[in-house]
């Protein structure tokens, strides 16, 4: 049984952005949830949907619920802060944070931290 994809048409860009964030290449991921990784490309192109089994590996490997890949939920305030704590953890491994206050904060608090962030490494190299 083939399932709809989401609604805005996004299915295969939220695969994208999901992988690009996991920081794994289709290969890797096709692999893990035991598919061709040509099958996996035409899912994130919007070629072809997936059957019902295979949205759900999709979701416990990305750890996101079917209906956030369907389109029909948004990431939470908690997802969106923990996406950016690990960011910035991720690309900035050197950088002494008080977790603590990072963890107090909004989502949209934490995203400004990550990207002063970003500017202040970025000047390091001039």
């Amino acid at each position: 049984m083939l399932v709809m994809v989401s609604k805005d048409g996004n299915f295969g860009e939220r695969l994208k952005t999901l992988r690009n964030k996991k920081g794994k290449n289709q290969e890797e991921v096709a692999y893990s949830i035991g598919i061709s990784r040509a099958r996996y490309s035409h899912y994130e192109n919007n070629h072809v949907e997936p059957d019902m089994d295979l949205l759900k590996k999709i979701a416990k490997y990305y750890n996101v619920s079917t209906d956030y890949l369907l389109g029909n939920e948004l990431p939470s305030e908690e997802d969106k802060k923990r996406e950016t704590i690990n960011k910035i953890v991720n690309e900035f491994p050197d950088a002494d944070l008080m977790f603590k206050d990072l963890a107090n904060m909004s989502a949209e608090q934490l995203e400004e931290v990550y990207e002063f962030i970003k500017f202040k490494m970025s000047l390091k190299g001039d």
